[in-house]
């Protein structure tokens, strides 16, 4: 069945007053109706931090960073290993290295200056569609459709849409767009992203507290929770290997770098080494610094 095609101008009016009313007091967000009014800085390094992060993981980081590094040419002046250093339990360390690089461009190419464009913005390094669309709307109060996971259920919900994700995302951007208007932008898209929140929530939506629940195409089937369909996992492959722990006579532990480009980049740990490893190769031990391996199986894919 089609998408209805509800009343947009209703369903912003309604969402924008919740928003004024219950918006969450977050440390890199200005009230409602001053969208625009906030350093992009901050807003860069919360969306940055909030990847795979949820929000009260990321704030404890997000102030500390805002205290060490108060500026983007600060930021873009710290060693990397501090960064690194700082950047520790929040995870998917390739974020920090773009953070980095990032922050030097725009110290270095924009005069420690914000692009105020999604296209500008979108040029910068480790800068995605978006935290691109994110900033511009959020910082610079810009027209631009902003669609995270709390947006994506928030329109597969309202519509009903039985595609399954992934396969369904373009047609939730498409569905999220039509709402994008010129009028309070930056408010509108943390509105959705508030809503599917705290309200609009993965498990146990609060339908009854919900502003838009009279236009909700998956509130009236009689379970909203069934919304957005997910395709099904395929089965996590297992993989074998060896890791080695080397040491020298009298000196310590030698424990091997990450690889440059991998998941675990610029963190140390024991290398593995691919393949299952022979009874020959597991007993030896090198005469002169000590090698000891040992055995590891994972049902979680690996980086190569």
């Amino acid at each position: 069945m089609p998408p209805v095609s509800p009343d947009v101008a209703s369903i912003r009016s309604r969402l924008l007053a919740w928003y004024d009313a219950h918006a969450r007091a977050l440390a890199w967000r200005a009230p409602p109706g001053e969208a625009g009014g906030i350093d992009p800085y901050r807003v860069w390094l919360s969306e940055v931090m909030l990847q795979q992060t949820t929000t009260a993981h990321a704030t404890p980081y997000f102030l500390n960073f805002a205290a060490r590094w108060p500026t983007v040419r600060d930021l873009a002046a710290a060693p990397d290993a501090e960064v690194m250093a700082a950047w520790a339990g929040l995870g998917y360390y390739a974020r920090a290295r773009n953070l980095l690089a990032c922050a030097r461009a725009v110290a270095g190419d924009h005069g420690g200056v914000f692009p105020d464009t999604e296209a500008r913005l979108l040029a910068l390094p480790g800068v995605g569609a978006y935290t691109a669309a994110a900033v511009a709307a959020i910082a610079f109060d810009r027209p631009a459709n902003v669609v995270d996971g709390n947006v994506e259920r928030v329109m597969a919900r309202l519509f009903a849409v039985e595609t399954p994700v992934p396969a369904a995302r373009p047609e939730l951007r498409r569905l999220a767009a039509r709402f994008v208007t010129d009028h309070r932008p930056g408010d509108w898209a943390q509105a959705l992203m508030d809503l599917g929140a705290t309200v609009c929530r993965s498990r146990s939506p609060l339908c009854g507290q919900c502003p838009l629940a009279a236009d909700c195409a998956g509130f009236a089937s009689g379970a909203p929770e069934r919304f957005p369909l997910k395709a099904k996992k395929a089965d996590k492959p297992r993989r074998h290997g060896v890791a080695w722990v080397i040491w020298t006579r009298g000196d310590g532990w030698r424990w091997s770098g990450g690889r440059t480009r991998a998941c675990w980049a610029a963190c140390w740990a024991c290398r593995p080494a691919t393949g299952r490893p022979s009874p020959r190769l597991a007993r030896r031990r090198s005469p002169a610094i000590g090698a000891t391996p040992g055995r590891w199986s994972t049902s979680s894919p690996t980086s190569p």
